[in-house]
């Protein structure tokens, strides 16, 4: 927080801080204090960020200010996602210097209160990541221990066979078949763009996007990895992409969800998409033909 306090300080800016005690505090503060700034910062995880976005998104203003994320938390996703540096001496002066980006939110709407994301939630490998990195293997090796325990997910999956069965339904068309991971993604990489979840994905098109990985064995989860890492999506039958505005997600037995990072409940979960919900400060980028936004 001092290194965030003294950017602002060395841009200009007035900026005052407010510290969160509790969960959904975020959201508390956004929603009554939203209308006195030009800009609201988040400097924390990704489940701090979202506490603001969804604050922003359910707010009857003509203009609500823009939402800039700092990263103070392990995986920073959607910091990541949009490209913003992790330290916020460099992120500072760039989001201030930075343009506007308006995005969809996914909603979970089983939750009480609803939940929103901006990058992604699923079943599955990436839940079972989030539930089983230790906190103190995340305070010594950052980001990296979600790859190591997602790494040791799938190969205990695919391995032992421990797929769940999963009944998919996107926009009326229902899809069911055993699967080692279902995510739903708004944003198309992760990881600054080391991983692709699918084709075309976007985080502006009114749409959330439904990745299903289904493996039978090591050979297709290894062929799974690589077309991802690759951004390989020719027809594979151990991988289903659809895209749609209501999104539900059944499985047998009922498992673990997670969006960006944050831990929900049990399945079902029953989805939809809020189109250009919230609006971001973001990198100022250079123009180039063919070039996506949302995909930074």
């Amino acid at each position: 927080m001092p290194a965030a306090r003294a950017a602002f300080e060395r841009a200009g800016v007035s900026c005052d801080v407010v510290l969160t005690e509790r969960p959904r505090h975020a959201e508390q503060i956004v929603r009554e204090r939203a209308t006195e700034y030009d800009a609201i910062f988040t400097l924390g995880g990704d489940g701090t960020a979202m506490e603001a976005a969804s604050a922003l998104a359910e707010l009857s203003l003509a203009s609500p200010p823009p939402l800039g994320v700092l990263a103070g938390g392990t995986g920073n996703l959607l910091a990541r996602a949009l490209g913003i540096p992790l330290n916020p001496r460099r992120a500072v002066p760039m989001l201030l210097r930075g343009e506007l980006l308006r995005i969809d939110l996914g909603r979970i709407d089983t939750l009480e209160p609803a939940r929103h994301f901006a990058v992604a939630a699923g079943v599955g490998i990436d839940a079972a990541m989030v539930a089983e990195t230790p906190s103190w293997l995340k305070r010594r090796l950052g980001v990296l221990a979600y790859t190591i325990t997602a790494t040791r997910a799938a190969l205990r999956a695919v391995l032992r066979r421990q797929f769940i069965r999963v009944r998919l339904t996107v926009d009326g068309e229902v899809f069911e078949t055993a699967a080692a991971a279902v995510m739903i993604a708004n944003f198309g990489a992760v990881l600054n763009d080391r991983i692709t979840f699918g084709p075309g994905i976007r985080s502006d098109d009114g749409v959330l996007d439904a990745c299903l990985y289904s493996p039978r064995n090591l050979r297709d989860a290894l062929r799974i990895m690589w077309r991802l890492l690759r951004k390989n999506f020719a027809s594979d039958e151990a991988m289903l992409y659809r895209s749609g505005r209501r999104i539900r997600i059944e499985t047998s037995p009922p498992c673990l969800a997670q969006a960006d990072g944050e831990l929900l409940g049990m399945t079902p979960l029953e989805i939809s998409v809020q189109p250009h919900a919230v609006q971001l400060l973001v990198p100022r980028q250079p123009r180039r033909r063919g070039r996506r936004r949302s995909d930074v």
